[in-house]
């Protein structure tokens, strides 16, 4: 039986949060103090280099367990490369064209626009010719 990309996805990352845990306490040597500390100075701006060495250590394995587990699921994983074809770039630009060329993005219309591209719709309120309260 097959599983889903989810579903293998989903026991990667519970796996690597429940080890990532394990590395904090023992970082903290058993000390609360210490995993209290620890837990907060992580933040939304932490980089890697300033997470403890055990923890670093912890999600390294993680990550080489994750492919490792991906590819025995039989998912492919690339190599950093597109999947679309060997060293082939998605789009080849033309060598005469200038970076930026192409068509223009359009503006977006109006609600009150009518199929004329400029739009050309009246705004709300205003009557328009052979419309009631013309004068």
């Amino acid at each position: 039986m097959t599983r889903s990309a989810t579903d293998v996805m989903q026991d990667i990352i519970f796996a690597a949060v429940m080890d990532g845990i394990e590395a904090l306490k023992t970082a903290s040597k058993g000390l609360p103090n210490n995993l209290v500390r620890d837990l907060g100075a992580l933040h939304v701006n932490t980089t890697f280099a300033d997470l403890p060495p055990e923890l670093r250590t912890a999600i390294a394995a993680s990550v080489r367990a994750a492919f490792t587990r991906l590819q025995k699921e039989g998912y492919v994983v690339s190599g950093g490369k597109p999947a679309g074809g060997p060293d082939r770039p998605a789009r080849p630009m033309p060598a005469h064209a200038p970076r930026g060329a192409g068509p223009k993005p359009r503006r977006p219309q109006s609600p009150n626009s009518r199929s004329r591209p400029g739009g050309g719709g009246r705004p709300p309120g205003k009557p328009g010719p052979g419309r009631p309260g013309n004068k």
